[in-house]
């Protein structure tokens, strides 16, 4: 590489023109597929700027093309909380499917001329995008939708990812202050073909599918090996408010303005028929595009109205992911064993014999329940068909009975697993097992409490934990904060340094918030987000304990089956026993910040049909900064209940119950 002679005042100048021309050509290269200049020419200036920067170092900025690759590598990914839930979506696989989910959106809205935004569904690994003051500087991966990994050291080397946001006068000044926004990490099929040939000659194993290979790369600690693989992020989502964007098309178009690849099929559609064209133009058409997709995504394009909507469980109201029918294969059905889940579920499973199904090798699949087994007749030595229902799990559709010899044999549940009754309660369809002291129930039960979602304790991961209940050390969860240093020395993998820092990490994790805690409980019908939203509202564990069951009623997204399910949890004394004990080996359960006081605390709002003055999401964001409580179903604790023109099923149920009413009018002269 050529030195350079200038100085540090022209070398300044030299390298910001540079860093910008530089800049111009990547985008024109790798976002638009349009280069205006050769490889050569590419070089040769991406050279220069090394020059000057190698002689004056002070000069190198975050933003610079030469700073894609050359951070060292990581010793582990650090955790990132999201500043929003990265939230996934429900699938749909059937026309009619499409149709009820319109049929609710209609009924939701209270309207039924709505505007839609189709797009291509990228098969990749979902990625959050941090800028502060204009310059990319954080990277964080979906994980469990509330918690990521930090993975900036090999995002950064993806050339689709601007270093610094494009300037334009179309985007509001604050997006440069600070922006994120979420797309897919993927993998091109020829990039794909291209390194899996590199990994065959050189006697490694070879990826199963593009997404495998882009979600290894990124979770590379050293940022080398992403270098070397051409990757792309293709964005699909601003997760701002920001003036201007009044729909999903708006944020698409935003991410063009500032530099990035948006995937380029995307359209707005004004009714279910043109949906169904574009399902069906795409289900012939997508072999013939450059990347793998798996389906494609809805989404309700007007930004107020998709908020309006809510989410359900983890995933919004407002969009849905259409799948394309899976692959199929046939195998022979060898064996049905059992499986014991962490509340004591039987789950009947089929060992089958191995078969590649889109893309990968499949040995076993899921059986659902005994019912599911008798209604597709399944017998063990069946030939049968499977897919992978959503191209990730697999499935057994039907035994081909043509093919059978007769000596198939019928499965039985058995009425004992190791020893301890199965017993399957009136009314459900899951068998379960009527102790729950069973050594595979606890530890299922215990990795449970350890994952990310819970206390999510570094070290100790299912292999330590299995070996430490081998061993006597521990039983239950209360156990892991009784350990001490002298309890793992001389342990397997335990020498003096690695037993104390798992004792430290055990004690660095002891102090959660509440609804961590409220999750690790492993409640039935209780995940992540159900816990959070339980936390937000008693926000202290002592509430948390002493709940009622009509208090549930005000939190939105728990039907009557969750609050039973918690009140006999609560209700147990073995389970309160199990609380008292965690609290005294040390664990600490941080309160969750209350809402927001003011002269409506404590009261409950229900919002029904159109509003004049304003959206019924801005009446109840004014609702809650008053304090009070803004739901969508009504109930006998529910306030008060605001119509607007046409009202719902809402305004009936109010009336009913004998709910306060509040005219638009009358609910502005109250805030």
């Amino acid at each position: 590489m050529a030195t350079y002679s200038g100085s540090l005042a022209e070398g300044s100048k030299r390298a910001g023109e540079l860093r910008e021309l530089l800049n111009t050509y990547r985008h024109e290269y790798y976002v638009k597929d349009k280069p205006s200049v050769s490889d050569a020419v590419y070089d040769s200036l991406n050279n220069e700027l090394k020059a000057i920067e190698q002689k004056y170092p002070e000069l190198i900025t975050p933003d610079s093309p030469t700073q894609r690759v050359g951070g060292k590598a990581l010793a582990k990914f650090k955790s990132i909380e999201h500043q929003k839930p990265m939230l996934s979506l429900n699938d749909i696989f059937t026309i009619e499917e499409l149709e009820a989910w319109e049929k609710r959106i209609h009924k939701l809205l209270e309207k039924t001329q709505l505007e839609y935004y189709a797009e291509l569904k990228m098969d990749g690994l979902a990625m959050a995008l941090q800028y502060e003051k204009g310059v990319f500087v954080r990277a964080i991966t979906r994980g469990d939708g509330r918690v990521g990994e930090d993975v900036t050291h090999t995002v950064r080397t993806i050339q689709t990812v601007p270093l610094r946001l494009h300037k334009s006068s179309k985007v509001p000044n604050e997006v440069y202050d600070f922006f994120e926004i979420r797309g897919e990490v993927i993998i091109p099929r020829k990039e794909f073909e291209r390194i899996n040939k590199q990994r065959e000659a050189n006697g490694q194993p070879l990826f199963a599918n593009p997404r495998n290979a882009g979600a290894g790369t990124i979770r590379q600690l050293d940022p080398q090996v992403a270098a070397e693989r051409n990757l792309e992020f293709v964005a699909y989502a601003i997760e701002m408010n920001l003036a201007g964007l009044t729909t999903h098309q708006d944020e698409h178009n935003m991410a063009r303005e500032l530099g990035f690849k948006v995937e380029p099929h995307d359209k707005v559609c004004q009714n279910l028929k043109e949906l169904e064209a574009y399902i069906e133009y795409w289900q012939t058409e997508r072999v013939n595009l450059p990347y793998q997709t798996d389906g494609l995504v809805f989404t309700i394009n007007n930004n107020a109205e998709f908020e309006d909507l809510g989410v359900a469980g983890k995933a919004p109201r407002g969009a849905v992911a259409y799948k394309y029918p899976a692959e199929t294969a046939t195998t022979v059905l060898e064996d049905i064993r059992l499986s014991i889940g962490r509340t004591g579920a039987v789950t009947p499973y089929a060992v089958l014999q191995p078969v590649k199904v889109a893309g990968s090798t499949v040995s076993r699949a899921t059986l659902h329940n005994e019912d599911e087994i008798a209604k597709k007749d399944l017998r063990i030595g069946d030939t049968v068909i499977i897919h992978k229902a959503g191209d990730i799990i697999p499935e057994v559709i039907e035994p081909i009975t043509k093919l059978r010899s007769g000596k198939e044999k019928k499965f039985v549940m058995p009425k004992e697993f190791n020893g301890i009754k199965i017993v399957r309660p009136e009314g459900e369809a899951v068998a379960r097992l009527a102790d729950l002291n069973y050594g595979e129930v606890k530890w299922q039960g215990l990795i449970h409490f350890v994952s990310k979602s819970a206390f999510d304790i570094d070290g100790l991961g299912e292999k330590i934990l299995q070996q430490l209940m081998e061993e006597g050390l521990i039983e239950s969860a209360v156990d892991i904060f009784r350990l001490k240093k002298d309890d793992l020395v001389g342990l397997e993998r335990f020498a003096e340094t690695s037993a104390q820092n798992l004792v430290d990490s055990i004690k660095e994790h002891s102090k959660v918030t509440l609804g961590r805690f409220i999750y690790a409980l492993g409640i039935r019908h209780v995940g992540a987000k159900t816990a959070s939203d339980i936390a937000t509202y008693f926000t202290t564990l002592a509430k948390f304990l002493s709940a009622k069951p009509e208090e549930f009623d005000d939190i939105e997204g728990i039907g009557e089956v969750v609050s039973k399910s918690i009140i006999a949890w609560l209700s147990n004394t073995k389970n309160q026993h199990f609380v008292r004990e965690l609290l005294a080996a040390g664990v600490m359960v941080k309160s969750e910040a209350p809402k927001k006081t003011g002269k409506y605390s404590g009261t409950t709002w229900v919002f029904t049909g159109t509003m004049e003055a304003m959206s019924r999401s801005e009446a109840q964001a004014k609702i809650t900064a008053l304090g009070g409580n803004a739901v969508n179903s009504v109930s006998k604790n529910t306030s008060y209940v605001v119509v607007g023109a046409e009202p719902g099923s809402k305004y009936d149920k109010a009336k009913k119950l004998g709910v306060k009413i509040l005219s638009e009018k009358e609910f502005l002269k109250l805030i």
